[in-house]
């Protein structure tokens, strides 16, 4: 397991998860730093990591693109004319690298890329003020935006236009399939709709302490949340209970999440698997199952000293990747 966290101070940290040997500690794990990069002119705002490829965002209006393999810079991106506000990789089950990006920006616009090479494909006009975050259906077909015009937004992206907006009367943050694409989640403040992706008819509302900054699906109708609250808390989006929390995950407001599923590539070996990250630089992994009997403690954890912003995950396979190396001079710029 590989995880990209990007960071106010404009740096991209990648680490990578490995078994520790020897240890007097309780913590079973070590997150090896692979590589920081201060990459980006201004704070990044968002990342997105798929196998071996990760991407940033940030408010200098620019996307790049990194090997996390070969702990190489691969390019940027300057396709968008306002401060990139979410990230998104599509990547079919039976592939190891990412088949496109989709990136959303602060003037209402989401771009489509063909990510083998990083060429831009289409930009849609999705809201008409800036999208707060985007994501993609499981089928690669489509996905969901919403942005600060208080509205929900669905892209075809097989033919690259807007298909369906709405306004929903309040401004949301998030929003997230589950890992079927049969439901959706809406984050407003300390509030998180669960959705029919069929009519996006409201099922249930979940009811969180203190405002959601991040949230991520897992298996079994789970979604965990964190925010300013310092936890993470699982619900149960079938019944619209909490499943089970991790008070105190951090002593500062938690900023990112990433779920290992069984659909990653290293599921097998390690199938209950979360890291989160908080803002005053802290990132740590957690034991799911753990988590469900008793408070657990870390099995690894890692201090940047830096401001987090965000948090990105991938199940790193072997092998760099040459094609994109190889296409690197036609990413840039076209």
């Amino acid at each position: 397991m590989s995880l990209v966290a990007g960071s106010y101070e404009k740096f991209i940290w990648g680490f990578k998860l490995r078994p520790l040997k020897h240890s007097d500690s309780q913590q079973t794990l070590t997150l090896t730093q692979l590589f920081s990069y201060s990459s980006h002119l201004a704070p990044i705002t968002t990342a997105a990591a798929s196998g071996p490829v990760a991407a940033s965002g940030s408010s200098d209006d620019t996307i790049h693109v990194y090997d996390i393999s070969s702990t190489s810079s691969l390019g940027t991106l300057h396709h968008h004319s306002s401060s990139i506000t979410s990230l998104s990789f599509f990547t079919p089950p039976s592939f190891s690298f990412p088949r496109n990006l989709l990136s959303a920006s602060a003037d209402g616009s989401v771009c489509i890329f063909d990510a083998d090479p990083f060429v831009h494909l289409k930009t849609i006009r999705a809201h008409r003020k800036g999208v707060n975050d985007l994501s993609l259906h499981p089928s690669g077909k489509l996905a969901l935006t919403v942005g600060r015009d208080e509205c929900l937004a669905m892209l075809n992206l097989v033919r690259g236009r807007r298909s369906f907006y709405c306004r929903l009367g309040k401004e949301a943050s998030l929003v997230k399939f589950d890992l079927s694409g049969d439901k959706f989640f809406m984050v407003t403040e300390e509030k998180v709709g669960i959705h029919e992706a069929e009519d996006a008819k409201l099922v249930t509302e979940l009811d969180c302490p203190k405002r959601v900054l991040c949230a991520a699906p897992g298996e079994n109708g789970l979604l965990f949340t964190g925010g300013e609250d310092r936890n993470i808390t699982a619900w149960d989006t079938n019944s619209g209970k909490v499943a089970y929390c991790i008070e105190g995950a951090h002593s500062s407001r938690v900023k990112g999440i990433v779920v290992l599923t069984k659909n990653d590539v290293a599921a097998a070996e390690d199938p209950y698997l979360l890291a989160s990250a908080s803002s005053d630089g802290v990132i740590r992994v957690w034991d799911a199952r753990m988590a469900v009997k008793d408070k657990p403690n870390p099995l690894a954890e890692t201090n940047t000293k830096s401001r987090l912003t965000c948090l990105a995950g991938s199940s790193l396979k072997s092998g760099k990747m040459q094609r994109y190396i190889s296409n690197n001079n036609s990413r840039s710029d076209e």
